[in-house]
């Protein structure tokens, strides 16, 4: 109910513009980042098996495929092209070429920052649970309380408000973005209120039959992972059509690269849903 409460707040935003609002989760965005450098502090992750795990990746069980797949969706969120599409479209000044430098920067610096961010949290998650012995942590009010001893009161305090502002950032986002998709694909306009009502329901349904609400929210960051292949295939498309990008058209390495990381997405999706379909672990 707080979350609840917390994002109508951010989001009545909107009425003073646009920017206060980007103000705002960029601010909660950069709480989480700061969050996490002092936690890989905290924790003082071995860098010979971290950089080994950077290289020589590896996915040893079914249980990592799902993991993987669900970094992957949390970190791309493809629901967040569209968003970023629309925030940026009525942006003026320059040339459209300088429009188009600009914008590849921003999303670069984006996903480099999310993509830190997403290390240093397995790389304190390693670090302070799995070469501690602590392999059994499960849910994330247990990697709390273990959190605490292990490090500090200080780290476990740092952890639950990170993830309260990954939280609040996630949720006034994922509500931005299903807008944007109402209003520019199916016309379909709702009230605020009633469409943060709806994306609550789920969130009681969880609670109210007891089900592991951090199991449930990998699994929506793994359903996510799904939605990735289906935005950036019509991207790309759209992206390597001459007669729509003129000059900016997608150059022979960007499609080449774009189609690789199509191939890899599917590739992983398949394998999840196979070795779901034959109970592979």
């Amino acid at each position: 109910m707080l979350t609840g409460v917390a994002t109508f707040l951010i989001l009545m935003l909107q009425r003073r513009g646009q920017k206060p609002l980007e103000k705002v989760i960029g601010g909660l965005l950069l709480f989480v980042a700061v969050a996490y450098v002092v936690e890989l502090i905290f924790s003082q992750p071995a860098l010979a098996p971290l950089t080994k795990g950077l290289v020589i990746p590896t996915l040893p069980n079914g249980e990592a495929v799902f993991l993987a797949a669900g970094v992957l969706g949390a970190t791309i969120m493809p629901h967040v092209i569209y968003l970023h599409s629309s925030l940026t479209q009525h942006l003026h000044g320059g040339t459209r070429k300088e429009r188009y430098n600009a914008t590849r920067w921003d999303v670069a610096i984006a996903m480099t920052i999310a993509g830190f961010v997403n290390l240093a949290m397995m790389a304190t998650a390693a670090a302070a649970f799995h070469f501690n012995g602590h392999t059994g942590v499960a849910d994330l009010d247990q990697a709390y309380m273990t959190l605490e001893p292990l490090l500090s009161h200080a780290a476990a305090t740092i952890f639950g408000l990170s993830l309260i502002a990954a939280g609040l950032s996630s949720t006034v986002v994922g509500t931005l973005a299903g807008q944007v998709v109402m209003q520019g694909f199916i016309r379909f306009h709702i009230p605020l209120w009633f469409r943060r009502a709806i994306t609550m329901l789920p969130s009681f349904v969880v609670i109210l039959l007891g089900l592991d609400p951090t199991r449930i929210l990998v699994m929506s960051q793994v359903l996510l992972s799904f939605g990735i292949a289906l935005a950036l295939v019509p991207l790309l498309i759209f992206t390597s059509n001459a007669k729509l990008m003129g000059d900016l058209v997608n150059t022979r390495w960007v499609r080449g690269i774009g189609w690789a990381i199509v191939a890899i997405v599917v590739s992983l999706n398949g394998w999840l849903i196979v070795g779901s379909l034959l109970g592979v672990d």
